[in-house]
Parts: structure tokens; sequence; C-alpha cells
């Protein structure tokens, strides 16, 4: 799979990488951001020449619409380096064509797949020195895009950014990951913005989770907002229940508004299915899981996401409910990321066309 080349770049390389004196036996997620970046403006009604540059702060206006209205989204993607030094990304149409529908209910205008696609390629070329290659280690990709028009009237912006940065990446989380069952606060409401990867999402979900934090609990799972009956997702992860040996998940869009419609999500169930492991995507009631952990059903819970990959949950609480989730021998959770990962990293035959080539 390519994409043709339509637009050109500015290309402005680094005078002295920052590579030499980066600590990649240290990292952590996130922090540390390899030499280059992408930009390209949309003013004008149109699109501007993108440019590839060094990785630099960059300086706007207080009245920047960004900074009032929340006209901001992103995306989360990697790049892996199998053991020839190969690089390849993850499935980025479907990063395409997300965050374009998450512009889209913002009212921003669409990023053209050229832009999008070359330029994350390039600038993954210029940088693949960047991309560590243990086993779980990449390049994390983050693109952003916000409004930048400086006014302050409440009105869609007329001037937006978008960009691409890169972040050598090890393990999201270290340690056992307990959640709590959120029954007073909401990630997301029907009709509103919770399918988006709008960044006003993560910031409603930052005091919630510290809250649970404080109650010994990693992450949340949210449930719905009107009734907080049916389970969502968990964090800024989707998320897996495994009943029996069946594997059951929430719906996303067209069935749900609320849940982001995660790529690690879907290729796990694609890969489920293949694999003879029953799937069911549907509305699923906390009592439901309650239930099935008191009488020895619930065998597994798992996160998925790009950040994290496949996330096992070693613990659940609900209300005055908690109990300890132990490991089965014949871990789904394990199961599908070793399939996953064998794919991304070119351990195995990709029969998906999922893996995409930086060449």
């Amino acid at each position: 799979m390519t994409a043709d080349i339509k637009t050109p770049f500015i290309i402005e390389k680094i005078k002295e990488s920052k590579l030499p004196k980066a600590d990649f036996s240290n990292l952590v997620f996130g922090q540390m951001f390899s030499d280059h970046m992408l930009v390209a403006d949309f003013f004008d009604g149109k699109w501007q020449t993108p440019k590839i540059m060094p990785y630099q702060a960059l300086p706007y206006e207080p009245s920047a619409k960004v900074f009032h209205y929340g006209q901001a989204v992103f995306e989360g993607m990697k790049a892996y380096k199998d053991s020839k030094g190969n690089v390849f990304l993850f499935r980025p149409e479907e990063n395409f064509n997300r965050m374009n529908n998450s512009a889209e209910r913002l009212g921003m205008p669409a990023i053209p797949k050229d832009i999008f696609m070359n330029g994350i390629k390039e600038l993954v070329k210029m940088d693949k020195d960047w991309i560590p290659t243990g086993n779980g280690e990449s390049l994390y990709i983050r693109p952003v895009y916000i409004a930048t028009e400086n006014a302050v009237a409440a009105s869609p912006s007329n001037a937006y950014r978008f960009m691409v940065m890169t972040s050598p990446a090890g393990k999201y989380y270290v340690g056992d990951v307990k959640v709590k069952v959120e029954d007073k606060y909401s990630r997301a409401c029907d009709g509103g913005v919770g399918y988006a990867k709008a960044a006003g999402n993560y910031a409603a979900q930052f005091y919630p989770t510290e809250k649970a934090k404080e109650e010994g609990f990693q992450q949340i799972i949210w449930t719905d907002s009107a009734e907080h009956k049916y389970l969502e997702e968990a964090g800024t992860m989707n998320i897996f229940f495994r009943i029996g040996d069946k594997l059951l998940t929430a719906p996303t869009i067209p069935d749900s508004t609320r849940i982001l419609p995660g790529v690690t999500r879907k290729s796990i169930i694609k890969l489920a299915q293949d694999n003879g492991v029953p799937v069911e995507v549907r509305p699923i009631e906390v009592k439901e899981v309650i239930e099935a952990a008191k009488n020895g059903e619930l065998k597994e819970i798992f996160g998925a996401g790009t950040a994290a990959t496949v996330l096992p949950i070693t613990g659940i609480k609900y209300k005055d409910f908690y109990t300890d989730l132990k490991k089965p021998a014949d871990s789904y959770a394990d199961r599908f990321k070793n399939m996953l990962m064998d794919i991304q990293y070119n351990r195995a035959e990709d029969p998906y066309g999922w893996r995409y080539p930086v060449q």
C-alpha cells in the first residue's frame, strides 16, 4: 500500500542531531522527542505547502482560538523496526480517516490524504534512527490539529495548523493495573464528541481518574452518562471482557457516538474472529460483568489502544464489590497481543495488509 505524492514538501534538516545525547535505556513515554516535526497550515481557504523542520517550540498569540474554544484533535500511531532494520507503520489509513472524522465533528476542514500519509512517511524516514529496537518499543507518532486564528469570537476558526511529532517509546504501563467502574462522572454523552479524538475528551477524564488513583486504582471504566448502566471504555483505551470463552466489547459508531473507534480494538476483533474466538459487539451491562465475576465466569478484562497495545486488568471494583483477576493459562490478552505485535514487527505474515512499509 502506497500513497501517491502530490503535495511538495519543504525540508529543513536539523543542523546537529540530538540523538547522540538521547538515553534509550530510560524511556519515559512521551517525554523525549526526535529531531524533526511536520507542519502544515490552512488559511485563506486552502492548505499551504507543508514543511518538515527541526522540532521546536511554536509561538501563538493568546487570542488563538484553540485556547478558547477547544478546536483540537489528535491521533496516536507508531512506527516499528524489524530485525533487519526495515520500518513499518500499522494501518495508518485508519488513523487518517479517524482524524478527519474527528475534525469534521469539531467543524475543522479535512486534512488532505497526501499531506497526512506522505508527510508522516517522510518524517519517519528522516528520523528512523530514533526508532528503538527492543521488544515492545517503537516510535510513537502524534499528529495534532489545532485552530490558530487570532480572534475570540465564538465561531469556527478560519486558520488551522496540522503538526506531527515523534517520540521513542517503551512500555506505556508498568506494573499491575486495577480499575474502578465510574458511576458518577461521565466521559461522553449521546450526540457528543465521544467518538472523536478531541483533546477536550481527555481533559475531562483527568479529574475522575485522579480521584480513582487516590483510592488505589490506576484507571476508570467509564459507563454511559444516562444511567451508568453500560460499560464503555477504560480510561483512554477500548476495553474487552472475556466471559467464559466469549469476548465482549462495546459498540462504536454508527451504533454509539460515545466510544472512540480504536484501531487496536478493530484489529483484535478481526484476529479473534479469524481464530475461532466468538466475539460479541454489543452494549455490556455492569451487572452482567459483576455477576460473571461472582460466579467465576469472568476470565479476563483487558484494554486495547495504540500506546499500551493490549493491557491486562488485574482487578476491578464496582461500588462495594472488588475482585482480583488472575491471568488464565490460555490468556486472550497475551494471545492477541503477541499476534498483533508479530504483525507489527514483521515477525509473522500479514494476511490483512495492515503493515505499511516506510521506504
